[in-house]
C-alpha cells in the first residue's frame, strides 16, 4: 500500500469527482477525510492535521485558498496543491506563494494529483503517454460548464459565448478520444 497510514484531506464541491478520488486514494491506503465546503474544511482543520490536502479553488461558499490559509496555520508541514477548473497565472502565482506544492488543472486524474502531491523539488515528470485530444478537452470543459449552468443550454452558451444550437449539437454526440 503506497499510503498506509498517511492521511489525506479532500476539498471539492463536486461530490462526484469528490467521492471518485477518495475512493481511488483509500483504495491506495491513504486515511481520507472529505469536505465540500471552505467552512466545513476549516472546521476540520481544528482537529485533524493531515499529511496531505487536495483543495478545490472555486467552491459554493468561497475561494480555496482560505482553506489553504487555514492550514499553514495548523498545519504547516502538510503537503497541499490546488486543483481548479478556472486557472490563471495570478491564482496560481498566489497558491505557490503560499506554499501549495502543485496547481492542477482539472480534468486531471488520480496519478497527476498522487504524483504532484509527493513529488520532491527538482523532481521531472514524465510526459503523459496518451495525453487527451484537444477535442476531449474541449468536450471536458463544455460539460463542466454545462454541469455548472444546471443542464441549462441557454445559459452554457452564453457563457461559451456559442450559438445555442452548435451546443446542442455537441452535447448530443458522444465523447471524443
Amino acid at each position: 500500500m503506497v499510503g498506509k497510514g498517511l492521511s489525506l484531506l479532500l476539498v471539492d464541491d463536486n461530490k462526484i469527482f469528490l467521492n471518485r478520488l477518495a475512493r481511488s486514494f483509500r483504495q491506495q491506503g491513504f486515511t481520507v477525510l472529505t469536505c465540500a465546503a471552505v467552512k466545513e474544511a476549516i472546521a476540520l482543520l481544528q482537529t485533524a492535521s493531515p499529511h496531505y490536502a487536495v483543495v478545490d479553488l472555486k467552491l459554493q461558499d468561497g475561494n480555496g485558498m482560505e482553506i489553504i490559509k487555514e492550514l499553514r496555520l495548523v498545519s504547516p508541514q502538510t503537503r497541499a496543491l490546488v486543483l481548479t477548473g478556472y486557472g490563471n497565472i495570478a491564482s496560481a502565482v498566489n497558491a505557490v506563494k503560499m506554499g501549495v506544492v502543485d496547481y492542477l488543472a482539472k480534468p486531471t486524474d488520480v496519478d497527476s494529483i498522487y504524483a504532484a502531491l509527493t513529488s520532491q523539488p527538482g523532481d521531472r515528470e514524465e510526459p503523459a503517454i496518451k495525453p487527451m485530444s484537444v477535442d476531449r478537452v474541449r468536450w471536458e470543459h463544455i460539460q463542466r460548464v454545462y454541469e455548472m449552468c444546471g443542464r441549462n443550454v441557454s445559459e452554457t452558451a452564453r457563457r461559451l459565448d456559442m450559438h445555442r444550437r452548435t451546443l446542442q449539437r455537441i452535447l448530443a454526440k458522444h465523447a471524443p478520444r
